[in-house]
């Protein structure tokens, strides 16, 4: 195994980042800098250090989705102990987010240990497509549809054309939103942009997948033709 797939493979960065530190000297092979990209490891004889610590591949490689609730941190611990996605998901293998979703915002939400295939997703290169219900204060003008569907002047640049959805009976309040970013709190930037406030977000999808059959707070493993369609997506 290429030793930058090595590193990927254990969660501990991408394999282009795995490149990054063996050319800073970080890593070491059997006790010996690595000198070149091109190395080779094999993961049951050689021991591979980065920066004097040792990094194993413990764990089979886990895909999981999950249906985020309310009032839930993104992360894999809260120093203020609050609920974290750890606290409904629970799996022997140490695994992490793919990306984030903010404290209020529900919905779907992908957690892996395979760190390769979840930096390759969040890659803005992959432009993998998120749809939400947005939920907003008051309704959303045929002017603002346009806006909206042409891209929006943020802080951090102009977004990238949405596709938008009135849902019916929603009086123009309820939106269905698809984008191909995922800049921090995109849509709430958006929409705060043209005047509106967000009362509530659900992320319905993601590459495709949905939580349909997953009450909220729940979670089930991705199947093998998942896994094997998210990878083709993201150039694995």
């Amino acid at each position: 195994m290429r030793l930058n797939k090595f590193l990927a493979t254990a969660g501990l960065t991408s394999r282009r980042k795995a490149d990054e530190l063996m050319e800073e000297g970080r890593v070491k092979v059997n006790g010996v800098v690595v000198a070149s990209l091109g190395v080779r490891v094999d993961p049951a004889k050689d021991k591979v250090f980065v920066d004097g610590k040792q990094v194993v591949i413990l764990d089979d490689m886990v895909y999981i989705l999950f249906n985020k609730p309310h009032d839930c941190i993104t992360t894999a611990s809260d120093e203020r102990g609050r609920a974290t996605v750890m606290d409904y998901v629970k799996v022997r293998e140490r695994v992490f987010p793919v990306g984030r979703l903010d404290r209020h915002t529900t919905g779907v939400l992908l957690l892996t240990n395979d760190g390769e295939f979840a930096n390759r997703l969040m890659h803005p290169s992959h432009e993998v497509k998120k749809a939400y219900q947005v939920t907003l204060d008051q309704p959303l003008t045929a002017e603002h549809v346009a806006k909206l569907s042409a891209g929006i002047r943020l802080s951090d640049g102009k977004t990238k054309p949405a596709e938008i959805l009135l849902l019916q009976g929603g009086k123009n309040k309820v939106v269905g939103v698809v984008i191909h970013e995922g800049r921090n709190r995109q849509v709430h930037r958006m929409f705060e942009a043209l005047g509106y406030h967000v009362a509530k977000l659900d992320r319905v999808a993601y590459a495709g997948l949905t939580y349909e059959g997953l009450k909220r707070s729940a979670w089930r493993h991705l199947s093998t033709n998942e896994v094997r369609k998210l990878k083709t997506l993201a150039g694995l």
